[in-house]
């Protein structure tokens, strides 16, 4: 079964879309019951020599879109630091680029809890290019954000509300 991506729309929401384990494997359906959030993203000029997308924007791509996730989860981050007195931090990520995304293309970029764990947690990413055929998979990447205090900066364990939130 194809599940088909729409960017038409401006809001962010959770949809069925293909989704790649780790980089590198080949995109596949996700599996039954799988939550994918979904940001449609136009991009601007962000580009660098050739016109193309400088590769570090695609990590700026995904950190938009986890964001955006765990907010439409009811998760804000500033609110999140004032109620918890923790955060999230970007720990880890490996990356890897398939095609140039260019000026005024409609991009997808998805976020998806793909392990959890008691201080950190492995977010599966992929942008996708909307064309007038099937859409194309230009990066996907596996980026683990640990919780720490947002006083000390040393790990701490995720409350456990966030994590029944987003393992539900």
């Amino acid at each position: 079964m194809n599940h088909q991506i729409d960017v038409s729309s401006s809001t962010a929401q959770a949809e069925p879309v293909e989704a790649c384990p780790e980089p590198g494997r080949r995109a596949q359906r996700p599996p039954q019951g799988e939550r994918i959030f979904s940001l449609p993203i136009r991009v601007y000029w962000e580009g660098g020599a050739g016109g193309i997308v400088f590769y570090a924007n695609y990590l700026k791509f995904f950190e938009r879109a986890r964001t955006e996730w765990l907010r439409s989860l009811g998760i804000g981050q500033q609110a999140l630091r004032e109620q918890t007195g923790g955060m999230f931090v970007v720990s880890e990520t490996a990356v890897k680029y398939h095609r140039p995304a260019r000026l005024d293309d409609e991009l997808l970029v998805t976020a998806r809890l793909q392990e959890s764990g008691r201080a950190s947690l492995t977010i599966a990413q992929q942008a996708w290019r909307k064309t007038g055929g099937e859409p194309e998979l230009l990066c996907e990447g596996r980026i683990r954000i640990g919780w720490v205090s947002a006083n000390s900066m040393k790990p701490e364990r995720i409350p456990g509300s966030i994590l029944e939130t987003l393992t539900y």
